[in-house]
């Protein structure tokens, strides 16, 4: 070889080193200043706290044997707390029957005694009339959700008791047209042209939401705790069961706290917890076993969501048990008003029926700028598929308005083992828009099947990461 020519592979090799080493610290850097900024947030999200005033559903006429509808107790109970200034609404220990919805007001704690469990009817009719509300980020009026506030702020949901939708394959979770779940033919569903279809083009013309009225006949099932547009809320304590649809679905509201609450339904889209365009929130030590997602962090879905535009921030995840699920922590796919400050730590996460640990899905009908997502400290036993999946292709959607490719940039994983899965690391970017700053460090993958999947992403980087006790030295 030439001097000449071995001059100048020289020179490339140490300007390759530059450049690598130099992104790297830059990682680093942007890295730690993201875990510098979580005390900040933290410190903004308050519970709110209660007047010491009980207002004991017995005293409003209330009988707990399982078959008398205490629903006016409870709207009884809630009023006159409301009215007074505040305080909690007492449901003791014994079962509980309501026939509709509970709507919370201002300064409210819907407090479940140990031993307490409230059921829900089954019949779609008693959560009529309609209210405003979303479906898969979509604004419509609907059912109302089996607990619902609007526009309300320090209010909570605490206790050791459980709240039972008391929905399965011959209530509610045969809407959606799946056989598995009850559904025959000839049986109407929410996959109909006049319902969610007909949903989605009245919101891609702009119609208001307050037209697109929907309820009755269409079968698009109700979440089950919903507030919307609130400020101020904790989720504290309780168990929740058999939903319709998502269980936890703070909706543009602020300043929540979703604390020791524990999830357990096996249904189609039964998600855990969805916080959608909320800012400030904290989910920590609660348990998610669930039919679908188990935290699903949304902000509202194509053009309505755009429209909407608000994003989801400041979301914090940590000391929480995932079981089984779609996902552990995820991003999406509802993501058209953005999504960005997200963390995730000292979780453990492991099933069989897991199917992966931290999930970013979107595509390009939904746009939406999603950054700063950070991940550490994760314990992650046995997953389906992929420990880390990042897919930008998502239900692999398509169509004339499906020009709004999402931006994922920043994401840091950081510390996470893992001892069973199909892939450790599945990314799957647009190839006109790849997913950039994606970064792994100290983590060790363990009994993997596959190779990692890699398409469209820039500026990758492991370090110090071990894929089946193999150095993984991934960089793009």
């Amino acid at each position: 070889m030439k001097p000449q020519t071995l001059f100048r592979l020289k020179f490339c090799c140490i300007i390759l080193s530059f450049i690598t080493v130099n992104f790297a610290c830059s990682a680093q850097q942007g890295e730690q200043e993201g875990w510098n900024n979580l005390s900040a947030i933290m410190k903004k999200i308050v519970p709110p706290t209660f007047a010491s005033h009980d207002y004991s559903i017995v005293n409003y006429g209330a009988k707990a044997d399982g078959t008398t509808d205490c629903l006016p107790a409870i709207k009884n109970a809630i009023a006159e707390c409301n009215k007074a200034g505040g305080g909690r609404v007492l449901v003791p220990a014994g079962t509980w029957f309501v026939k509709g919805p509970i709507h919370l007001l201002s300064n409210v704690d819907l407090h479940l005694e140990a031993n307490a469990v409230v059921k829900f009817s089954t019949d779609a009719d008693d959560y009529l009339p309609a209210v405003l509300t979303r479906f898969e980020g979509v604004e419509l009026m609907n059912y109302s959700p089996l607990i619902y506030a609007y526009n309300q702020k320090n209010i909570a949901v605490t206790g050791k008791g459980t709240f039972d939708g008391q929905a399965d394959n011959d209530h509610w979770w045969n809407w959606t047209g799946s056989k598995r779940f009850g559904w025959r033919e000839g049986m109407p569903s929410q996959h109909d042209k006049e319902n969610e279809p007909a949903m989605m083009q009245m919101a891609a013309k702009g119609i208001p939401a307050k037209d697109r009225l929907f309820g009755k006949g269409h079968y698009m099932r109700p979440t089950f705790v919903e507030f919307y547009s609130c400020k101020n809320i904790l989720i504290q304590g309780v168990t929740i069961i058999n939903s319709p649809f998502w269980l936890l679905h703070p909706t543009l509201s602020k300043n929540i706290t979703v604390d020791g609450v524990t999830t357990n339904s096996l249904g189609p889209n039964n998600d855990g917890c969805d916080p959608e365009s909320c800012t400030d929130v904290v989910i920590k030590n609660c348990s998610f076993t669930d039919g679908d997602d188990c935290i699903a962090i949304k902000s509202g879905r194509d053009a309505d969501g755009r429209r909407i535009n608000v994003p989801s921030k400041n979301i914090i995840v940590q000391d929480c048990q995932m079981k089984d699920g779609h996902g552990g922590i995820v991003i999406g796919s509802e993501t058209s008003g953005g999504v960005e400050n997200i963390y995730g730590q000292n979780c453990v996460m492991s099933s069989k029926n897991l199917e992966r640990a931290i999930r970013i899905k979107s595509n390009a009908c939904r746009g939406g700028v999603l950054k700063n997502f950070y991940f550490r400290n994760l314990k992650v036993g046995q997953v389906h598929e992929a420990v880390v999946k990042i897919n930008m292709h998502y239900a692999n959607e398509k169509g004339a308005d499906c020009n709004y490719p999402p931006t994922l940039s920043g994401v840091y994983v950081n510390n996470i083992v893992s001892q069973e899965s199909e892939y450790a690391i599945y990314i799957e970017g647009l190839d006109d828009k790849p997913v950039t700053n994606i970064n792994f460090s100290n983590c060790n993958f363990n009994n993997v099947e596959k190779e990692n999947f890699i398409k469209d992403a820039k500026d990758l980087h492991v370090t110090k990461t071990t894929v089946n006790g193999k150095v993984a030295n991934i960089n793009k």
